[in-house]
């Protein structure tokens, strides 16, 4: 047998207000409805739930064992209903979001991430690290849902990308190398390191790795190439040990690694891209309310020097 809950709503409020006139007026409706909707439910039931009194109505055996119940099946149904509607609203429920090796060093990222548990608390996030190859993977598979990414294009189906900052580049030099020695404030041009092996960031077709290579053309050779490198982390690991040079992101300055000196380029300098990278079909609420966070925080960052 079915119950409708808003019968169980009025036996609810009738139980805990003990009179029918006070349940009706908590009910925002008329007595006479609320006493029929009682009666009712008895009878769907075959048991009485109240006893009626001179004034107002008391639980019978029956109410006080059904009391609990019901307000146990109520709050279950609230909240069921309250998780729908923060789940349409994107306030809760879960997100992939991929981030370039290199990206955590730019404030706005770790900024719009802890600005977004803030505000949305319920959602799960989930932060997979990620070269622009494996990022494509990841897109193509159903496995990411969003990305800050170092390439202006991401080629997986229908992914794309806004742009969001750019930030300048530096090199990383081997604290042995003749340039290293000059003094900080000296900028230096790219094609003064024509004749040294580049170490590469990731493999072609990957953000760092290609606008590496399009600065060395752009300044009139093609790059040497040193022992690849997969991650950052390795990147400078490689230069420090005097294996090569490598040209990187201005906020990688922070890192600070023994054996490496960083140097500003002289212009045209090149600039690494951040973008964040996404499916337009995407309907999810929670991908909406994410973009709106980023976009926002990047609209009032100030640009990396």
């Amino acid at each position: 047998m079915a119950i409708d809950l808003a019968r169980l709503r009025y036996f609810v409020a009738v139980a805990e207000e003990g009179h029918i006139t006070r349940a009706a007026e908590r009910l925002d409706m008329q007595q006479p409805p609320l006493s029929r909707q009682i009666r009712l439910m008895e009878r769907e039931l075959k048991v009485q739930l109240f006893r009626r009194l001179p004034r107002g109505v008391e639980l019978t055996s029956a109410g006080h064992a059904l009391l609990p119940e019901a307000k146990s099946m109520l709050a279950r149904f609230d909240r069921a209903m309250e998780i729908t509607r923060r789940a349409a609203r994107g306030e809760q429920g879960s997100l992939c979001v991929g981030i370039a090796p290199t990206a955590p060093f730019i404030p706005l990222v770790p900024k719009s991430i802890r600005a977004f548990r803030e505000a949305f608390p319920m959602v799960s996030l989930v932060l997979e690290e990620g070269l622009s190859n494996e990022v494509v993977s990841k897109f193509d598979n159903d496995q990411m849902d969003v990305a800050f990414v170092r390439a202006p294009q991401v080629l997986a189906q229908g992914v794309v990308v806004t742009p969001l900052q750019e930030e300048p580049m530096i090199v990383a030099l081997p604290g042995n190398h003749p340039i290293a020695k000059r003094g900080k404030a000296q900028s230096i041009s790219l094609a003064s390191l024509a004749n040294d092996p580049f170490i590469l960031i990731g493999p072609q077709g990957t953000g760092l790795h290609d606008e590496t290579v399009a600065a060395c053309r752009a300044a009139g050779f093609m790059p040497k190439l040193g022992q690849p490198a997969p991650r950052i982390t390795s990147t400078l690991s490689l230069v420090a040990a005097g294996l090569g040079i490598a040209v990187i992101p201005s906020t990688m300055q922070s890192v600070r690694i023994a054996g490496i000196v960083y140097r500003r380029l002289r212009a045209p300098v090149p600039k690494a891209f951040l973008g964040l990278a996404f499916r337009r079909s995407d309907p999810s609420p929670v991908l909406k309310q994410f973009l709106n966070v980023v976009r926002s925080i990047a609209k009032s960052s100030p640009p990396i020097q």
